[in-house]
């Protein structure tokens, strides 16, 4: 299956359930400076992907970090940097946002939640760890603290919640970006969010080191879980119009190019206290000269990140940031940037594949209905 996650070019760090991976049969390449599972050898990508849609599903992310921020106040400092609406989320709850810089773009996107006793604690990408370490140590009355000792897995898929009770995680009533600390296959202090990146119904753990390897095999070993690499996690969340940073969003991007302005609060865009708030606010009132937009086609062949967008009259009007297969849909996926006049549903459009011109059309996102827990 094709990919649009970000490879690189060197792995000089593993995970620790490498050796578990290696066992079963994976495939691996580099990312983010980790060696990680791409797909397993006995089910593939497409039958992970599908596996993840009707069941549930494994995925090692603990190359993403947990950062805790402690202090008087961390929501209210954390809401400098970030255009998100953090004071006003109750205990327990989370919220998608990102930091911006001065000219609106997006340096990275991340979730927060607002743990008990004023703790407020995110997860950042992996490629951009030391960069938003660095960021956030420019707070002021606020300690960062790296959690190097926590380590995510992602259990994705309808029958997740069904799969932790089973094994004692009390998690039945968490909705939709939710967390809890629960126990967890006789653990304590477990980590745990309704949340993901698959468009599925599906939790994030975070794990102490002693018992990473251990909780992942026990989830492995029920009859309904299966492992899923990064290859079936990108086709996922493409088919749920979900963003991929330094493909879909990076520091050039803003949120309303994006068509990420759903998760900026009319409280913080009235109050524009946040960098890039005047950027913001003059695109939101003159309209963007680009915009994010879905890519279909009735053709079986892939359209791929990089290929050139252009309109029915032969001119440049874009370029794909995100493509491959959907196995849920069953035919090509895309995403790209096109231009204002070209964003509209059902315009015409062709990519540009290898000097071939394919036909294909902007096409609503996301492709497959989110089946989150509401």
């Amino acid at each position: 299956m094709s990919m649009a996650i970000l490879m690189t070019d060197t792995a000089d760090r593993t995970t620790l359930l490498h050796a578990l991976h290696a066992e079963n049969g994976a495939k691996f390449g580099p990312f983010a400076g980790y060696s990680m599972p791409l797909f397993y050898d006995e089910q593939g990508a497409i039958a992970e992907h599908l596996h993840t849609r009707s069941s549930s599903s494994i995925f090692d992310v603990s190359h993403m970090r947990v950062v805790d921020l402690v202090g008087e106040n961390p929501a209210q400092a954390l809401e400098t940097l970030v255009p998100g609406g953090i004071t006003t989320l109750a205990q327990n709850k989370l919220r998608y946002t990102f930091f911006t810089n001065d000219q609106g773009g997006i340096l990275d996107d991340l979730i927060a939640w607002a743990m008990p006793g004023g703790l407020v604690s995110v997860v950042v990408n992996a490629s951009r760890v030391e960069h938003d370490v660095a960021h956030l140590q420019t707070l002021t009355g606020v300690e960062v603290i790296e959690r190097d000792d926590l380590h995510l897995i992602a259990l994705q898929g309808p029958m997740s919640e069904a799969v932790l009770v089973d094994h004692g995680a009390d998690v039945a009533e968490l909705g939709f970006m939710t967390g809890s600390v629960v126990s967890l296959a006789g653990s304590s202090d477990i980590r745990i969010t309704r949340s993901g990146y698959t468009g599925e119904d599906g939790f994030e753990l975070a794990l102490p080191a002693d018992v990473v390897v251990s909780i992942t095999e026990t989830l492995l070993a029920d009859d309904r879980v299966e492992l899923a690499g990064l290859a079936a996690r990108d086709s996922l969340r493409l088919e749920a119009g979900l963003c991929l940073y330094g493909s879909d969003i990076d520091d050039t991007t803003t949120p309303v190019e994006a068509g990420l302005m759903w998760a900026v609060p009319k409280r913080r865009r009235e109050a524009g206290d946040y960098p890039g708030a005047d950027v913001v606010a003059q695109q939101q009132a003159d309209g963007a000269t680009r915009s994010r937009v879905g890519i279909g086609t009735a053709q079986r062949r892939p359209i791929r990140p990089g290929n050139e967008l252009y309109n029915t009259d032969g001119e440049h009007v874009g370029v794909v940031t995100s493509g491959g297969f959907g196995a849920s849909v069953d035919g090509p996926v895309a995403m790209g940037y096109v231009s204002a006049a070209a964003s509209i549903v059902g315009t015409q459009l062709e990519a540009d594949v290898r000097g071939k011109r394919v036909p294909c059309h902007v096409a609503d996102l996301p492709f497959v209905i989110p089946n989150y827990k509401r």
